[in-house]
């Protein structure tokens, strides 16, 4: 299968494609059940396999491992891929590109950043001279052969936005991302400037950008939202509310029957899921 293509292909609809941000195997089960897209986010995944701050601690041979056994449970899911800067140094973002496309991973988003580097949607952001990261961004587009490619600015300053996005949209990259763009207006400015293309946006709880549904985005002619911490933040506090439950009761588990709770018999069911997608995909033994 080309996953790139498939993800493209989605991208060019009409509406807007949502792809919802995943930290983990079991957040991925879930939100299989909702959505055929995913999101690997740098903020969940250093949340959830480091307990760090998205601020730069991610090593690609981990990012590859977690998406290398998403693919392996979820085969027809779309799944876009943060790589952050690229893990620093140009060759090292070609060789992951290519090992993450033979993985299975359908697209890969690459920041201009320079580091120490920060979220999307955090204060202190510095970005790499522009010619500068159109090099590295070119090497990645020369060594991905169906792979979808986000070309991500994360500029603060409205004409270098501006003058960034343009100069992103006359690459050969899919998609364009500005992150942490801060209203309505300048995603209409940024939708103008890039033309026809393809145009994504970044939704986090409690971030810059504002909240809009999908029907508003596509009005906007954004093509793509992903959205980074949905499960990972909902995780939090429903962990954090079980725990002070259990802490009241004195330690006398839920009855799964009354309370409608999520039991073994549940989890073990959605799981089971992850095994039995691949039975109708099966090859014949070639011989």
């Amino acid at each position: 299968m080309l996953y790139g293509n498939a993800l493209r292909k989605a991208i060019s609809s009409s509406d807007t494609t949502p792809l919802i941000g995943i930290y983990d195997m079991y957040s991925a089960s879930i939100a299989a059940q909702h959505y055929n897209g995913f999101f690997v986010s740098g903020f969940g995944f250093a949340a959830s396999h480091y307990g760090l701050p998205d601020i730069g601690f991610i090593a690609w041979p981990d990012m590859l491992a977690f998406v290398e056994r998403l693919r392996l449970a979820f085969p027809e899911h779309h799944l876009l891929v943060d790589i952050d800067d690229g893990y620093v140094d140009p060759e090292v973002a070609c060789h992951v590109v290519q090992r993450l496309e033979r993985t299975g991973a359908s697209g890969v988003i690459l920041e201009d950043q320079r580091r120490p580097r920060r979220c999307g949607h955090a204060d202190g952001k510095l970005t790499l001279p522009l010619e500068e990261y159109l090099d590295k961004l070119q090497l990645v587009l020369s060594s991905r052969k169906d792979m979808v490619v986000v070309a991500r600015t994360d500029a603060t300053e409205e004409p270098e936005i501006l003058r960034r996005a343009a100069a992103l949209a006359e690459t050969d990259a899919d998609v364009v991302l500005v992150d942490g763009v801060r209203s309505v207006e300048w995603i209409r400015k940024v939708r103008k400037v890039i033309g026809d293309k393809p145009l994504l946006f970044n939704q986090i709880a409690g971030g810059k950008s504002p909240r809009l549904s999908l029907s508003e985005l596509s009005e906007l002619g954004v093509n793509v939202a992903i959205y980074s911490t949905p499960c990972l933040f909902a995780a939090h506090g429903a962990i954090d509310g079980a725990l002070s439950d259990l802490k009241t009761a004195d330690g006398r588990l839920p009855d799964t029957r009354e309370a409608a709770a999520i039991g073994v018999k549940g989890a073990t069911e959605l799981l089971e899921r992850n095994i039995s997608r691949h039975h109708g995909r099966r090859q014949p033994a070639r011989v």
